[in-house]
């Protein structure tokens, strides 16, 4: 029943190759995330929920950017199996422009509409002003971080997590330091809170796009051919729309009904308390899972890999293999996640964030809900993000992620928190129901092996 797991050492050294930059990447970033968010709630629960709040634009405009990546990556995975540089030129040449100008657009929403914005997510006066102070600043930060994303995303699609690594470790140190410098006025600055937070992150956007346009110019492996950046070909230019315009809508609605869930919070009562004990347990959330993303990633790489290869008839077995690798993981960081919260970051770290107990209690739950489905969401996550997207299926990728969120569980999350106001509790119990009703639809479309296609186009035939 589990020969497919039996593929030798050369495969499982290749895997986990490709995932141990991956996850160390996560795992840096995360673990400078929660130091951020120390920092940030160390000035309150209010300044917290706050940063919170300003970041949900953000949050969706990342999820597009990594939309644009995801849908890049089906083409360029599998040109890079057939080593068609040519042809990722190209790909990454659109990516460039595409994701440039959404983040215009967002950092010009987020600089001159940045108080309307924010009493769009949430009935909170308070909470919106120190909200949109933030937002104001951070948006443009983005202008950078998306093309960077975009480079090292097709650098990562051709066997080389290792850039992100080192960039985005970079840039996440450097904001660090200065987080603590622009919020608490360190080294001689001023004391800035809030808005020291936001210049912190702009600043580190800035260095890290610098470090990338440096490795660009001197990378051997994948030169950048302005030529061909600049002339994508009209049928590359098709195929990109076909297989990547699915994965952006796909990224664009999963990341508003993602942010719809903060804002159920945001109109309850408690939603100061609520937010604060989210922004915990969600940087929690990506310490645990690190293992779990890195593998979709690395899932991804290795099935469009085999498909541009030509190796059709045992890239299912080597899915299963992954899948099963997948939710192994997302059921051992599961139990992880209850016994560490309940054991130490319940009485030793909540404290230390300056939590009330009523949001510590929250913020409890609200782990223990995510460990017990981790299984479920790690096999999601490799099925959608790795198989079905790496197989160019991007479409059913795309039904079976949205179809759980916007019609199973912000349905139940909205009835629960805001019409029958049952709490936050009964909030996450609607959540949940998502990665149920996804695990039976992508088993569905998992083993029926309709989602293996080859979506490269041959060189000679772009003009």
């Amino acid at each position: 029943m589990i020969s497919y797991m039996k593929r030798g050492g050369a495969f499982y050294r290749n895997v986990w190759a490709l995932m141990l930059p991956i996850i160390l990447q996560n795992l840096i970033t995360t673990s400078l995330g929660l130091i951020d968010t120390f920092m940030v709630g160390s000035l309150g629960e209010a300044p917290l929920a706050a940063v919170t709040l300003a970041n949900l634009p953000v949050f969706v405009m990342e999820l597009v950017i990594f939309g644009l990546q995801s849908g890049s990556s089906v083409l360029i995975s599998q040109y890079w199996g057939k080593r068609d540089t040519d042809q990722i030129n190209r790909v990454v040449g659109i990516t460039f422009y595409v994701a440039g100008t959404i983040a215009v657009i967002f950092a010009l929403l987020m600089f001159f509409l940045p108080v309307p914005l924010m009493r769009l997510l949430t009935n909170n006066q308070n909470l919106a002003e120190l909200a949109a102070g933030y937002a104001r600043i951070v948006g443009f930060s983005y202008l950078f971080n998306s093309i960077t994303g975009v480079y090292v995303g097709a650098h990562r699609s051709m066997e080389n997590p290792q850039l992100g690594l080192i960039i985005f470790s970079i840039s996440m140190g450097t904001n660090t330091l200065l987080n603590w410098v622009f919020i608490f006025g360190r080294l001689g600055a001023p004391a800035l809170g809030v808005i020291g937070a936001a210049l912190a992150t702009l600043i580190s956007r800035i260095i890290e796009f610098i470090i990338m346009a440096a490795y660009a110019l001197i990378n051997r492996r994948f030169r950048l051919r302005f030529s061909l950046l600049l002339r994508p070909g009209s049928a590359l230019l098709g195929s990109f729309i076909h297989f990547s315009s699915p994965v952006i809508f796909n990224e664009t609605m999963w990341g508003l009904g993602t942010s719809l869930y903060k804002v159920i919070m945001g109109h309850m009562a408690d939603s100061t308390e609520i937010l604060a004990a989210y922004a915990i347990s969600g940087n929690i959330e990506q310490i645990c899972t690190v293992v779990i993303f890195a593998m979709a990633a690395t899932s991804s790489i290795i099935t469009g890999r085999e498909i541009g290869a030509g190796h059709t008839d045992t890239v299912y077995d080597v899915c299963r293999c992954l899948a099963m690798l997948s939710f192994l993981c997302g059921v051992t960081m599961g139990v992880f996640m209850i016994v560490f919260t309940r054991a130490f970051l319940a009485p030793v770290v909540y404290p230390m964030f300056g939590l009330s107990a009523h949001a510590s209690q929250i913020s409890t739950m609200m782990l223990t809900f995510i460990g017990a489905i981790l299984g479920l969401r790690a096999f999601n996550s490799t099925n959608i993000v790795g198989v079905l997207r790496g197989g160019g299926d991007v479409r059913a990728a795309m039904m079976i992620d949205l179809i759980p969120m916007w019609f199973v569980a912000l349905p139940l999350a909205s009835l629960f928190g805001l019409v029958l106001c049952w709490g936050i509790f009964w909030v996450y119990v609607g959540m949940i129901m998502e990665s149920v009703t996804k695990f039976f639809m992508g088993m569905i479309r998992f083993q029926s092996r309709a989602w293996i296609h080859d979506v490269t186009i041959p060189s000679v035939t772009v003009t």
